[in-house]
């Protein structure tokens, strides 16, 4: 999955250099942590969160 969610965001920003994926697995659950250039995040957050809410969406898929 991090691959995945790594491969999507790359494609997202203008710096995909700049992008890492870090994965945190919990019991019940797993954090995604991302790094980027800040000019980047909004295009990973998205209007109003529209962008992370479907990405959230596909993990879940």
């Amino acid at each position: 999955m991090k691959e995945f969610l790594e491969f999507i965001i790359k494609h997202l920003v203008d710096n995909p250099d700049e992008v890492h994926v870090n994965e945190n697995d919990g019991e019940r659950t797993i954090v995604f942590g991302l790094r980027g250039s800040q000019e980047d995040m909004g295009k990973v957050i998205g209007r109003r969160g529209q962008t992370a809410k479907s990405l959230r969406t596909l993990l879940a898929a």
